[in-house]
């Protein structure tokens, strides 16, 4: 069996010699394995995943530290929630009100004992945001794309696909067996050529599928040219705007509000574990389109609808949105300052999007500085290999229509002070010995 002393071997080891180590081993060394990976980067002080927050979702959380047990305040840059909803006064008092009146659980399907009044309410709701004639709910964002496209799609029809399509997208496509291709990233030439060549070849359906927001990169769609292009050559539009929901748009609306195609899209999938802070997805469309989900998707046939109490928070998330349009205007500030500071210390941004992705140098230790960030206070995500290529690491920052300028000036500041490190340390390594001394002293 593998003990610790592999692990200690391998300075660069990482997830990828994980999965690749495991495929050769039985079940017994892969789970120990694993396990002995995981100790190993604990006791370096790597492991900044699955820190236990113990309050409330906020611009400021308090946070079990992992290496001292102690309870730390952190200002949060790695949450989706940003407008602030998850404590919001508002959203709190309607749920209290709901519980009530429904309860907090229903214990059923949809299609059986699990539709309730407030689905139906909040179903016409994100329709008409979406600007289509009726939408369903899912329990998870995973099993909206995973559903719609098991039951829409089958092995004669052919979808294009953006490069970066989220893996529930992808995961629907290997389970529906439907032929699939991939085009590069944003690329709107490759997809025609795919496009004019797949209408030579009269296939059934074709589906072309992008997203409103990428998430790893924080860029958009050119949706203003990808929906007349899909038109022109009877293409069906499946749009998942999980970030774009309640963000992108003049009333967050969506990317497509961004780019005024509203009403445009055939079929758009968004989630509620992204602006709504809550869980959940659903799907807009016509309503033939959204009546044969419902008898077609499994992950909507087979999975408990979701609770009274969670119907509730995206109805009053709605309610906000509708009533405090100061916050979207909030955000979006927040994020030109942020895009500003940070593109002072020469890093690329755009300013349309919460989403910051910040690469890391090539040689920099990803979990090294992670720790950093944790010390400082300030809660990051970061994305490493084999999640994305070696030379594709980054930190990924949020930004909250909450936060404070302050708080923005301090994550700006840390980055600058770690970055400097970082170069002083590699300045060091191709110094002579003696050079190395005289600046030690």
């Amino acid at each position: 069996m593998l003990v610790n002393n592999e692990y200690k071997g391998g300075e660069n080891f990482d997830l990828c010699d994980v999965l690749l180590k495991g495929r050769k081993m039985s079940f017994h060394q892969k789970v120990n394995f694993f396990s002995d990976f995981l100790k190993g980067i604990k006791v370096k002080k790597e492991m900044q995943h699955l820190r236990c927050i113990t309050s409330a979702a906020d611009r400021e959380v308090s946070v079990i530290d992992p290496n001292s047990g102690y309870v730390k305040s952190m200002l949060m840059f790695g949450s989706n929630n940003y407008l602030g909803l998850a404590n919001h006064p508002y959203i709190k008092e309607f749920v209290k009100r709901i519980i009530n009146r429904m309860g907090v659980g229903i214990g059923g399907p949809p299609l059986l004992n699990g539709y309730t009044i407030l689905h139906r309410e909040l179903e016409e709701r994100l329709a008409a945001l979406k600007g289509c004639e009726d939408a369903l709910i899912f329990s998870s964002g995973y099993g909206a794309n995973v559903g719609l496209i098991t039951a829409l799609l089958n092995n004669n029809d052919v979808v294009l696909h953006d490069r970066y399509s989220h893996a529930s997208f992808a995961d629907g496509i290997k389970m529906s067996g439907v032929r699939a291709v991939h085009f590069p990233h944003n690329d709107v030439e490759e997809l025609e050529k795919y496009l004019t060549r797949i209408n030579v070849n009269e296939s059934k359906n074709i589906f072309v599928g992008v997203e409103g927001v990428y998430s790893m990169d924080g860029d958009i769609a050119p949706l203003n040219r990808i929906v007349p292009l899909c038109k022109q050559n009877n293409a069906i539009l499946i749009l998942d705007d999980a970030h774009g929901t309640g963000v992108m748009g003049k009333t967050g609306r969506g990317t497509a509000e961004h780019f005024g195609f509203e009403g445009n899209i055939d079929i758009s999938m968004g989630t509620f574990s992204k602006t709504f802070a809550a869980s959940g997805g659903f799907v807009a469309a016509s309503k033939p389109v959204i009546n044969y989900l419902r008898f077609f998707a499994r992950s909507y046939m087979f999975s408990a609808s979701l609770p009274p109490t969670v119907i509730a928070t995206i109805l009053a998330g709605l309610d906000v949105i509708e009533k405090e349009p100061e916050l979207i205007a909030k955000l979006k500030s927040n994020i030109e300052y942020t895009a500003n500071r940070l593109t002072d210390l020469g890093f690329e941004c755009n300013s349309l999007t919460p989403i910051f992705p910040l690469k890391v140098p090539q040689g920099m230790n990803i979990r090294e500085a992670a720790f950093n960030f944790h010390q400082r206070g300030l809660f990051l995500n970061s994305i490493e290999y084999p999640a994305v290529p070696k030379s594709q690491q980054r930190f990924r920052i949020s930004i909250m229509a909450i936060h404070k300028k302050d708080d923005i000036d301090k994550l700006v500041t840390a980055i600058e002070e770690i970055w400097d490190e970082f170069k002083q340390s590699r300045m060091k390594e191709f110094l002579p010995n003696r050079f190395k001394k005289a600046l030690v002293n």
